[in-house]
């Protein structure tokens, strides 16, 4: 970026320097004015600049911080973004997109490698460069930041990007540390903090003295090891120790419990056997009590005995990034996760200053953070918006996926809703059927006394191209007869779910392909 106004760079961080040498392995690469050194006295002062004359911080600028900061342009306010890291954020960086990449290039390896359809196609074993690939996954990342990131910031005139480190100084102004040292001072009316998470990592006495590796380290490694550990269940662990061992790594996952623990039951077992026939090895109640690294191999010792690696990847959760910001300076209260409590309307406990994304009390997913932020802005701009989280949809970008949207039994029963519920193994489903693979189920959750669909679970290899159905039919509060009764294309999988609404009424077994 050569705008002028506009200074991208990395700024003093305190952040897991796992997280930093993976960046700098990646070549992220940041343009930094230096002409700009000059005002490291100036005092940033927005509500004196155009528009509506409202200055708004934005601390961050991946999902949330984009969304907001473009929504208050739009509305008329002047914004300053101040990041310390790369333009963009988890999620086009080192996250999502990233992710989606290598998933996609190992199921490519995995199919070449075997198919349903291996008696008329021959397999064959793929010759995996895993140089190449993360070449061809860091280029999309790089036109993806450039594309949707730096280019729409540096084309705003109401938005400047400060590359430092923030601070709360008061409820209204910011002490920013300037990559080159500096400190500048940032006055606000109104604030948005969109700072984001890191990787947790678990206090396994050794573990901190050991290269482990995060999931930004397992992203842009340019090797496959022989022998992977991986500790955690997380949606991240499962996704990349599915894809590691698609590229030729002998994956080992150890859970303190079962994967998929807070959902339905059936999720977890259905992922355990996928998981257990691609040859990937689920330790489940199984915890490492210590990890030493010696002549280039991991030693974890468990309950079950000693386990050996090559690589280890942790990967048990992010935590939010507020410890730097100094919250309580503004009266920003955080729970004791460190996360910032919001209301719907994204508000903190102070007035003036709002927060979005990964760093709140919000469920941690990118379209959650994007749709937050705007809300945010709108807000702080003197509408009104709530974020309404009731028909949420949720991914795991596992073969097969796993897609949630609102209860499950268990759930509803908590909150003391009887429910009614049915399950559907895609054996009975006629696209899975076509695709000779029947790996999964649907599953409806309805409320009893009214029938209203309250719930759905899929696992399925599409289970992520056909939640937004069930989203959009939980949201308008559909019955389940009311989602029967509905059109589907036949031969898709979304025609699952009209088939599981149907048992709630009738044995689909008994029913033509395509009958309405």
């Amino acid at each position: 970026m050569q705008n002028p106004k506009t200074l991208i760079g990395t700024g003093a961080d305190a952040r897991a320097s796992h997280d930093q040498a993976a960046v700098a392995a990646l070549s992220y690469r940041g343009a930094f004015d230096e002409s700009d050194n000059k005002r490291d006295a100036e005092k940033i002062a927005i509500s004196e600049t155009g528009g509506s004359g409202l200055h708004i911080a934005i601390i961050g600028t991946g999902g949330a911080a984009m969304a907001a900061a473009l929504k208050a342009a739009e509305l008329g306010a002047h914004v300053t973004i101040i990041e310390r890291e790369a333009i963009g954020g988890t999620c086009v960086n080192i996250g999502c997109v990233p992710s989606k990449i290598m998933i996609r290039a190992a199921h490519i390896a995995h199919m070449r490698r075997e198919s349903p359809f291996d008696d008329g196609i021959t397999a064959t074993e793929p010759t995996i460069q895993r140089n190449k690939l993360l070449a061809q996954q860091q280029a999309r990342v790089d036109e993806l930041r450039h594309v949707k990131y730096e280019n729409i910031l540096e084309g705003n005139p109401a938005i400047t990007v400060l590359c430092g480190e923030a601070r709360f100084k008061s409820g209204h102004s910011l002490s920013v540390l300037m990559a080159g040292g500096e400190e500048r001072e940032v006055v606000f009316d109104r604030c948005l903090v969109a700072t984001g998470a890191s990787p947790t990592i678990p206090p396994i006495p050794g573990l901190k003295d050991t290269p482990y590796w995060t999931s930004t380290e397992a992203l842009g490694s340019d090797t496959n090891p022989k022998r992977l550990a991986v500790i955690g269940s997380s949606a991240v662990a499962l996704e990349l120790a599915q894809a590691f061992a698609r590229l030729g790594s002998k994956v080992m996952i150890l859970t303190r419990g079962t994967l998929f623990f807070r959902g339905d039951p059936a999720i977890g077992q259905a992922i355990t056997a996928a998981f257990r026939a691609e040859g990937i090895e689920v330790q489940e109640h199984t915890q490492a009590s210590h990890v030493a690294y010696a002549n280039d191999e991991f030693v974890l010792t468990t309950e079950h005995g000693k386990i050996y690696a090559d690589k280890l990847l942790v990967a048990t959760g992010r935590a939010p990034n507020t410890r730097n910001l100094a919250p309580d300076t503004a009266g920003v209260s955080v729970n004791e996760h460190g996360a910032i409590s919001v209301d719907k309307g994204m508000r903190t406990s102070s007035s003036n200053i709002y927060a979005a994304g990964d760093c709140t009390d919000q469920p941690q997913f990118v379209y959650v953070a994007a749709a937050a932020g705007t809300r945010a802005a709108i807000n702080m701009t003197g509408g009104e918006a709530a974020l309404d989280l009731t028909a949420m949809p949720a991914v795991v970008f596992t073969d097969p996926q796993v897609a949630t949207v609102g209860y499950s039994d268990t759930q509803a029963r908590r909150d003391g809703i009887e429910t009614d519920s049915r399950l559907l193994k895609l054996d009975n489903v006629p696209r899975a059927l076509a695709n000779f693979d029947t790996r999964g189920f649907i599953k409806l959750v309805v409320e009893a006394n009214s029938g209203r669909l309250i719930g759905v679970q899929v696992v399925a290899p599409e289970a992520g191209e056909l939640i937004q159905t069930a989203v959009l039919a939980i949201h308008n509060r559909m019955t389940v007869q009311e989602l029967a009764d509905q059109l589907f294309p036949y031969l898709t999988m979304v025609e699952g779910l009209k088939l599981t609404a149907q048992t709630f009424a009738k044995d689909v077994k008994q029913l033509s392909c395509c009958a309405g």
